[in-house]
């Protein structure tokens, strides 16, 4: 599993952001872009006081050229050569819109640009209201937590909860949280297998609680509001209750041994194949670069396990080595998918020469 930050250097981020933070939902008509030489945009804000101007993220000048319908490689295109260009066409069509828009900044940063109805589910307060719930599981170990760009993850084991997959292979139970504040993903709670012998982690497809961030409009003049953080706090309190029995449920024996039990299954499926092939077709159906791809059959290889529970494993051990934790936890949650698989599908692999 992907190594990330420690707990206590988590609480100190999410201290700092929620100081530093603020939402503005805001008629399209009161933003303007500038774009400066160097190909540094900004979002210039009236708010009623002043004009505030603001940097603009990655992620959110993407947000931007999709909700304005600009494709993306040529809203960059502009940026970078005709910046007076990208000002002229993004500008037209914000004041020829009549769609109020979700602004979350961070650091006097643009970091999403969002609906009006996306609905704020905040990093902080869900620590807050789970980290004591996870601390209460037996024997917990904060395996792995991380706060990234787009994304906050909690990664726990609770070792008391074993199952031996053959003999001297472990696999404990464990769950991981994940949120994004940025329109870049669901709340979800999903069960997590984690191998003593290599660390891998696995997250399954459990779908117990996926949280879309969607609800009612904000407002409906033509003023900008401007959302505290304690407003938000306390709309989300009620909701996030609503995670100990999830999380619960995530970690219980029923549900650790369903997933325990289909990663088992695999290891009867053998790999009669070209491993070549059968990472190649791997590769193919879930979109893994030529790195990635290679990663894994290296992975496949040295372990010499040629099943599908190798397979399974091998994927997830390469999650180690990517440096991008969003992606590496991507292929812990392939290896829930893999586990998953219908017969034919695992025969596609198996036998792929």
């Amino acid at each position: 599993m992907r190594s990330g930050r420690s707990l206590v250097s988590l609480a100190h981020e999410l201290e700092r952001q929620l100081h530093s933070k603020k939402d503005l939902v805001v008629p399209s008509s009161l933003l303007r872009h500038d774009t400066d030489d160097t190909g540094q945009t900004r979002l210039v804000i009236d708010e009623g006081g002043g004009s505030m101007p603001y940097g603009v993220m990655p992620l959110a000048r993407r947000q931007l050229a999709d909700k304005l319908r600009i494709p993306y490689a040529y809203f960059e295109r502009m940026r970078a050569e005709q910046p007076v260009l990208l000002d002229r066409n993004v500008n037209t069509w914000l004041q020829s819109d009549d769609d109020r828009r979700m602004i979350r900044t961070l650091d006097g940063h643009v970091r999403a640009v969002l609906s009006d109805r996306y609905r704020r589910l905040d990093n902080y307060d869900l620590a807050e209201s789970v980290l004591p719930i996870l601390q209460q599981l037996p024997d917990v170990r904060f395996e792995s937590v991380e706060l990234t760009d787009t994304r906050m993850y909690l990664k726990c084991i609770t070792p008391r909860l074993k199952v031996e997959m053959a003999p001297g292979d472990i696999v404990q139970a464990g769950v991981v949280i994940s949120n994004s504040e940025v329109g870049q993903g669901t709340l979800s709670v999903q069960p997590l297998l984690f191998r003593l012998v290599c660390r891998n982690g696995l997250i399954a497809s459990d779908h117990s609680l996926r949280k879309t961030h969607v609800g009612r409009a904000m407002g409906g003049d033509e003023s900008i509001l401007v959302f505290k953080d304690d407003t938000l706090r306390a709309d989300d309190k009620a909701f996030f209750l609503k995670v100990r029995d999830v999380v619960q449920a995530a970690v219980s024996e029923a549900s650790f041994m369903q997933a325990a039990q289909k990663m088992q299954k695999t290891l009867q499926i053998p790999l009669v194949g070209n491993p070549v092939k059968t990472v190649e077709v791997l590769a193919q159906r879930y979109t893994l670069n030529d790195t990635e791809r290679a990663g894994v059959l290296r992975h496949l290889i040295a372990d010499g396990e040629l099943s599908g529970y190798g397979l399974v494993n091998a994927v997830t051990h390469f999650s180690q080595e990517v440096e991008d934790y969003d992606r590496a936890t991507e292929f812990e949650a392939l290896g829930g998918k893999l586990i998953e698989l219908s017969a034919k599908d695992w025969k596609e692999l198996a036998q792929a020469a």
